[in-house]
Parts: C-alpha cells; sequence; structure tokens
C-alpha cells in the first residue's frame, strides 16, 4: 500500500479538526550527547497537540468521537484512573461537541483534584469510582444502560481509545511521518493500552517498511500487552478491508517490560533521570507513569550500545505532562 492509498482509507471515516498535522519532528542533540553519541535521536512531539492538552489520545479520539456523532451519541463514556490522560482527553472532546462526558475512574475520590482529576471537573464531566480496574468495563456498560434508560444515547470507548478505529489515527500518522523524515530504524514510544502501538505497527507492515516500533510497557507484562496489540492490528485490517495476512508480515510487535519498575505509576530511579535529562538538555517535559518510563528505556538502549551510531531513533512523545502536577 502505498502512504496515499492508506491516506485515503483511513480518510472514509468521518474524523474531528482536534488538531493540526503535523506534528513536529525535531532532533535531540544534547541529550544525545550527554549520553555520549551513538544514534541520531530525534522526537515526535504528540505532546504539544494544543487541544485539550494534547497527547496521542487526540489523534484518536479525532475519529472515535466523530464515529460517535455520526451515530448520534450525545453521551462519551469511558474510564481510566484517576489520573488518566484518556479520560482528560474524552472529556474536552465531548465538551468541544457539546456532549456529556462520564467517566469511570478506578481509584479513591481525591480530596483536592489536582493534574487531570482537576481538568476532569473543569471539563464538566461526571467521573464514577470503582475500586479496581478490573471493575471498570463492566460498570461502563451498567451506566451506559442506565443512559439509554433515560432516553439518551451513548457511546462507550474503551480504555486509552485503544480500539481498531483509534488505532487507525495512529497508521495514519505513519504517513504524517513519512512526510517529514525518512523512515526511522527505531521508534520508541510507550505503551500501556495497545492502541497506539498497534496503529504504528499496522501503519508501518501496510507500506512495508523496516522501522523497528518498540513498545515499553507502563504497567502489563510484554506478553499480554502483544497479545492485545495483536488483536487491534487485527481489527485494524477488518476497518480497512485488507487481507488479514497482509497485517501479519513485517514489523514485529516488540514490548519490553523491564522498566515497569513497582508498577503503574509508580517512579523509579531511572525514570526520574530521564524527567530530570530530558528536561534539561532539551527542554522536554515527560510525565512520571508513561513517558518518562519509555525515555528511561530509549536512555538505556543507547548507553548499553543497543542504538547505535549511523542509526535514527526516533522517540514518539504520547504526551501526558499534565501528570507531573498531580
Amino acid at each position: 500500500m502505498t502512504p496515499q492509498a492508506l491516506r485515503e482509507a483511513v480518510g472514509r471515516f468521518p474524523s474531528l479538526p482536534l488538531f493540526s498535522a503535523p506534528t513536529l519532528v525535531e532532533p535531540m542533540p544534547r541529550l544525545s550527547a550527554i549520553l555520549g553519541g551513538g544514534p541520531h535521536l530525534l522526537i515526535k512531539r504528540d505532546d504539544a497537540i494544543p487541544f485539550g492538552f494534547g497527547g496521542n489520545k487526540i489523534r484518536k479520539l479525532a475519529l472515535v468521537a466523530a464515529q460517535a456523532r455520526a451515530e448520534g451519541a450525545d453521551t462519551l463514556i469511558t474510564a481510566g484512573g484517576v489520573q488518566s490522560n484518556h479520560a482528560r482527553a474524552t472529556a474536552a472532546a465531548a465538551a468541544k461537541l457539546g456532549m456529556r462526558a462520564i467517566l469511570v475512574a478506578n481509584g479513591e475520590p481525591p480530596d483536592r483534584p489536582t493534574a487531570n482529576a482537576l481538568l476532569d471537573r473543569l471539563l464538566g464531566a461526571d467521573v464514577v469510582y470503582v475500586p479496581a480496574r478490573e471493575q471498570r468495563a463492566p460498570k461502563m456498560e451498567e451506566i451506559a444502560e442506565r443512559v439509554k434508560a433515560d432516553g439518551r444515547r451513548p457511546y462507550v470507548i474503551p480504555v486509552g481509545a485503544s480500539m481498531p478505529l483509534g488505532a487507525l489515527a495512529f497508521a495514519l500518522a505513519i504517513v504524517e511521518l513519512l512526510e517529514q523524515v525518512p523512515p526511522p530504524d527505531v521508534i520508541v514510544h510507550s505503551t500501556s493500552s495497545g492502541g497506539t502501538q498497534a496503529g504504528l505497527v499496522a501503519g508501518c507492515r501496510l507500506l512495508d517498511l523496516p522501522t523497528r516500533v518498540i513498545g515499553i510497557s507502563a504497567d502489563d507484562s510484554s506478553v499480554s500487552l502483544q497479545a492485545l496489540v495483536r488483536s487491534i492490528v487485527a481489527g485494524a485490517a477488518d476497518l480497512l478491508h485488507v487481507d488479514p495476512a497482509r497485517l501479519i508480515r513485517g514489523t514485529a510487535i516488540e514490548v519490553d517490560d523491564r522498566f515497569v519498575g513497582a508498577g503503574y505509576g509508580a517512579p523509579t530511579d531511572a525514570s526520574r533521570e530521564a524527567i530530570a535529562l530530558a528536561a534539561r538538555t532539551e527542554a522536554i517535559f515527560l510525565d512520571p507513569t508513561y513517558t518518562a518510563k519509555a525515555m528511561a528505556a530509549l536512555i538505556a538502549f543507547v548507553r548499553q550500545q543497543k542504538f547505535v551510531t549511523g542509526q535514527t531513533v526516533l522517540f514518539w512523545h504520547t504526551g501526558g505532562q499534565v501528570g507531573l502536577f498531580a
């Protein structure tokens, strides 16, 4: 498939103008220098998307919320942690569309909302709390049934908008990237609910790129995340009406879970160092839950010479820096 054909295929789906492509691609020479040289380091600045404090979820919601509107929905229902970037972005999309947002958050209601929880409140979202992550999906379905009974039209968005339609946004983002720079040897990014990685992998496979896509887990095991990404990629093939075999070849689904540390949202020494180095060398702000651990992996791989001189390594900044203020 050509880049233009992929752009046209994704263009058949409704989309909201939540951001203006492309997001910047910038070199990181000072970070490279402090690491002792090695590969050419680039960063893709999805953190700088202006709508709703930005991040990778805005790309996904441009398609997913547009589909909700096309189906006549008046209520967006989704889930995440108390400080979920995705929940905040969904609340922003709902406000922009004049819809109601209902967010299911696992955790305790904060005494004083900060960061994303504060933004959720400012955006007018209703937040329902559940004790555990496993209770989020059934609670969303329960709420959707109640909303229907009230005569409204809900649209349930899975965690992270990590569904085949959301993943198409990142397949399209690969086309965007190719219009800015030659295909990098490696893309490093944070992975959790799998949709971003599924889209990047699908885009590379459809365009026959040699680029490696390495997802650095923020929580789950590499085995479980690989299975999740594989499932979303298969769903993307169905949406695009391409031969499923076309999307099982090429770029591997690589997930590294060695940088999670004590668990989701728990900082590590390496992630703290990554936050400091990125800020002090490139004025790039990372968040403790996702991007700091992904950058910690990139730094480790450069130091270990797993990435070497002559290679181009691109860090896809998926946003989340609001989490610094939690």
